[in-house]
């Protein structure tokens, strides 16, 4: 086994403790169900789509760790950093192939028209698409963006050439918020934005190896230079780790059946191998509906490789703490999951979730934000039809309004 992949160090990765990452004792709260890969939306473009909700992964994942046989891991540990470049700022680009339509381009602009001027972080810039809109509107603010993603860095530089001099490209992760803006030298933000997800563009390109429907090699990192691969996982993982995957992040019925395919078909070379592999371990009776086969697993894989869930809860806390008063943050979310996590924590911080026991003593902290809305925004009907993949999208936002004081 490959050295840096062994049982021993990957179950680490999942370990209660680790899982924890930066996020406060008192911040702790229930696991939510994985995010599925296969979302129609501006940023994950490829399933099913449920009427009046937004789409969700069957079934319901329980809290645990890789450790034990009866539990599901949604909530923990940051992606593993690029240590090597988590500080460095990517300037010098060429070869646009990074597409991004903006999601409610109009509900962001507007969001952010009425701010204090300053910076903006567009946590989550993909191709630029918002940050353009961001900078055409607001003379008065510079956008810092943050990517984890080179491809999506070298698309977003070509496409906000024009406002340079206002525009700062990070790579790196956006759960370490706080750290790039000590880089930075800033104090405080305008506002921040997050675009939760998986890219068009990953799940497009077969390079990328994030889907079963298009041939390529088995990698699923959302950071290309970082971390371990899906060749890695399947090709040198135990059949134990991989089942309890397929379960923790796929809700897979057959997690068994189809770990043991896997281990039995290595070595494996690229993502219709391993597709096949999967569709060949699944009862014929269970392939009638669902889609493919190889959905479930797939998505654990990759959640597994990139813990794309965890990074969330964090990031949004440190965006409130950096926030000055009035400044604004909005989140588009296209998983429930992913939306779960961001209402429970944005209600929290709003006061509108704190429980007072009669054997405790009352909570009487302020409330650090307001939210803009109790209840999540839609694309509208004329966005929905201009483009389709935005129909699953949901945007939440909120104000800062005071400073806790933790002293």
């Amino acid at each position: 086994m490959k050295e840096g992949i062994t049982s021993q160090n990957f179950k680490s990765m999942y370990d209660s403790q680790s899982l924890l990452g930066s996020l406060p004792g008192n911040k702790m709260r229930a696991s939510t169900p994985p995010a599925c890969h296969l979302v129609r939306s501006g940023r994950n473009p490829d399933v099913r789509l449920l009427p009046g909700r937004l789409p969700k992964s069957e079934g319901k994942a329980k809290a645990m760790t890789l450790s034990r046989k009866t539990k599901s891991i949604t909530n923990g540990s940051p992606l593993d950093p690029a240590a090597s470049i988590s500080d460095r700022r990517i300037t010098r680009f060429s070869d646009k192939t990074y597409k991004h339509n903006p999601v409610m381009e109009e509900e962001i602009t507007n969001l952010f028209s009425t701010v204090p001027s300053g910076v903006i972080v567009d946590a989550t810039l993909g191709g630029a698409g918002h940050s353009l809109a961001i900078l055409n509107s607001r003379p008065d603010v510079e956008i810092v963006g943050i990517d984890q993603d080179v491809d999506a860095l070298r698309a977003a530089e070509e496409n906000l050439k024009s406002f340079k001099a206002r525009v700062t490209l990070i790579h790196n992760r956006f759960d370490n918020l706080l750290q790039i803006l000590e880089e930075l030298n800033i104090a405080r933000i305008s506002g921040a934005l997050f675009d939760l997800g998986v890219s068009s563009y990953q799940l497009d390109n077969p390079q990328r190896g994030f889907s079963f429907r298009r041939n390529g090699p088995l990698d699923m990192r959302m950071n290309a230079l970082s971390g371990i691969t899906a060749h890695e996982l399947v090709n040198e993982e135990s059949e134990k780790i991989i089942g309890e995957i397929l379960k923790a992040y796929g809700d897979e019925r057959f997690h068994r059946k189809v770990a043991k395919a896997i281990i039995d078909a290595r070595p494996i070379s690229d993502t219709n191998q391993l597709a096949e592999i999967i569709a060949s371990a699944i009862p014929a009776h269970s392939k009638r509906s669902g889609g493919h086969p190889a959905r479930r697993s797939f998505q654990a894989i990759r959640i597994a490789i990139n813990q794309e869930l965890d990074v969330i809860e964090p990031a949004i806390i440190q965006s409130i703490q950096s926030l000055k008063t009035g400044g604004r943050c909005g989140v588009l979310s296209y998983h429930s999951g992913e939306d779960r996590i961001v209402k429970q924590l944005t209600r929290e911080y709003a006061g509108l979730k704190r429980q007072n026991s009669r054997y405790l003593p009352a909570i009487e902290e302020e409330p650090e934000i307001k939210l803009l809305s109790r209840k999540s925004k839609q694309p509208t009907e004329h966005e929905i039809k201009r483009n389709p993949r935005a129909s699953s999208a949901r945007f939440r936002s909120f104000e800062k309004i005071s400073e806790r004081d933790d002293g």
